[in-house]
């Protein structure tokens, strides 16, 4: 059996990193269109959003961190310190709050590359914790051994 992740405590900067997550998903969720958000914070400081784009034809979508990610890229970052997603739930879902989630496994691997040494925040007992990104894929694939 598999133990928790335990993590560490989010920073300031790391729940207004949640936040612009939060406030990006609240303002554009639609039904089938869009329902993850997601803000990475580079190591400059600024912060990078993303919308994940939900298509009829599954494989074309595209997830919210690679937005958030490619947005940061071309903003310059050569490095990337913290990401976070946030889900909004759907209409006929029992609980309406938007909360964190944890990324896909294409993100997972996605994520190693393109920001190695970064944090995850994700949620963790009832806590927001971040995760190096490392940890959510262990015994990644590399080209060279």
């Amino acid at each position: 059996m598999n133990k928790p992740l335990p993590g560490t405590p989010i920073s300031a900067a790391d729940q207004v990193l949640i936040d612009a997550a939060k406030s990006l998903i609240e303002q554009r969720y639609t039904e089938n269109r869009h329902h993850i958000a997601s803000a990475v914070r580079g190591a400059s400081g600024r912060v990078y959003t993303g919308l994940h784009l939900d298509t009829y034809v599954g494989r074309a979508s595209v997830c919210a961190e690679a937005v958030a990610l490619g947005q940061a890229m071309a903003g310059g970052e050569l490095a990337i310190e913290a990401i976070v997603s946030v889900r909004h739930p759907r209409p006929r879902e029992q609980h309406q709050d938007c909360k964190v989630v944890s990324p896909c496994g294409i993100c997972r691997e996605m994520l190693t590359d393109f920001a190695a040494g970064a944090a995850v925040i994700l949620l963790r007992d009832d806590a927001h914790v971040r995760i190096p990104v490392e940890e959510l894929l262990p015994a990644k694939y590399k080209r060279h051994p």
